[in-house]
């Protein structure tokens, strides 16, 4: 059974190893913090030299990594072999019998004490139906990561910028969500920098997000979204030149995504049998912070709106994907999309 990232690094914290990690899955950003703590933390600094091994998947074999790991710490309790890009190794996964028998099921049932393996399988889950995988169950610490999902993110930041110290207002939470996206490395980078740039520990808030992030303060699809709730044509244009002005740091489908969410809510809240506050926080998984703008966008469009306002969105989806049109510039998408959406 997979182990929860959170709960293998509490235990690295503690110094406490396994002989063996195989991280998997969809999400990178656990296996590298997990794979940088133990490269970082689990030999001292003059150990590494001569106990610590990088190899890389695209480079190597299993026999190559076994042969390493079997090795004995030199002037040292233990070694650590950290093997990135396990994904692409070839003979990973093979099934084969005697002498063709895959050898890393015969370590697992046998690993070497002072050795800390670890595998970093980005990306794919080893297949379930072969022995590998049961094998690593029984002999490994395995963690299966995954991608997560949008209306996660927030709470995932509020936990992580717990975890660091940290407090973050609600506004500043969504803000950060809605401008990077559902990319955990990136947003735990910008956080970093946040962190760095605060002068004393304190709750982290819209401007923090505005300065240190680089997130415009009027012209980003949080304001947009603010401006489309209350028909603000003259903004959301502005917005829209913004956007145009600046493609690389403001994409269509990035844009879009916020966007759908954010009428997906309005769409909720019109079919929400409970109005109030604290429910239609709880249905919407979101801050009760936000619920007020919800009712008033529920206000502005009615049902029928909004269900034409997905259509459009998935529309112009498939447009920026090129898909049943070519050559039109996503500005101009967004541009008649919004132009729909406000008329």
């Amino acid at each position: 059974m997979a182990t929860a990232p959170e709960t293998v690094l509490e235990d690295l914290k503690r110094n406490k190893y396994a002989p063996v990690y195989f991280l998997q899955g969809e999400e990178p950003f656990y296996i590298d913090q997990i794979s940088d703590f133990i490269e970082a933390n689990a030999l001292k600094d003059h150990e590494k030299s001569f106990n610590q091994v990088i190899l890389y998947g695209k480079e190597t074999n299993l026999p190559t990594i076994l042969d390493n790991a079997r090795r004995f710490p030199m002037m040292a309790d233990r070694q650590v072999v950290i093997v990135k890009e396990a994904q692409e190794l070839s003979d990973l996964e093979k099934d084969g019998k005697g002498n063709q028998a895959n050898p890393l099921l015969s370590y697992l049932k046998n690993p070497v004490t002072s050795t800390i393996l670890v595998f970093c399988h980005k990306y794919k889950n080893l297949d379930a139906r072969k022995a590998l995988a049961k094998e690593m169950d029984k002999g490994a610490v395995v963690v299966k990561t995954e991608k997560i999902r949008d209306y996660k993110l927030v709470d995932w930041i509020n936990q992580y910028v717990k975890s660091i110290g940290l407090g973050i207002t609600p506004r500043a939470a969504s803000l950060l969500a809605d401008s990077v996206g559902v990319d955990l490395s990136r947003i735990a980078n910008e956080l970093a920098k946040v962190r760095i740039n605060l002068k004393e520990v304190k709750e982290i808030d819209e401007n923090d997000i505005h300065k240190y992030v680089g997130i415009s303060k009027e012209y980003n699809a949080f304001e947009l979204c603010n401006a489309l709730k209350d028909k603000n044509v003259l903004k959301a244009n502005q917005i829209l030149q913004y956007f145009a002005s600046n493609p690389k740091n403001n994409s269509a489908i990035g844009i879009l995504v916020v966007l759908y969410n954010y009428f997906s809510k309005v769409l909720q809240v019109h079919y929400c049998a409970k109005k109030d506050d604290a429910s239609l926080a709880a249905i919407l998984k979101t801050s009760p912070y936000f619920v007020k703008d919800y009712h008033t966008a529920s206000r502005t469009y009615p049902a029928h709106k909004v269900q034409d306002i997905i259509h459009y969105l998935k529309e112009a989806d498939m447009q920026c994907k090129g898909v049943g049109v070519s050559n039109i510039p996503e500005s101009e998408i967004l541009k008649e999309l919004i132009f729909k959406i406000l008329h």
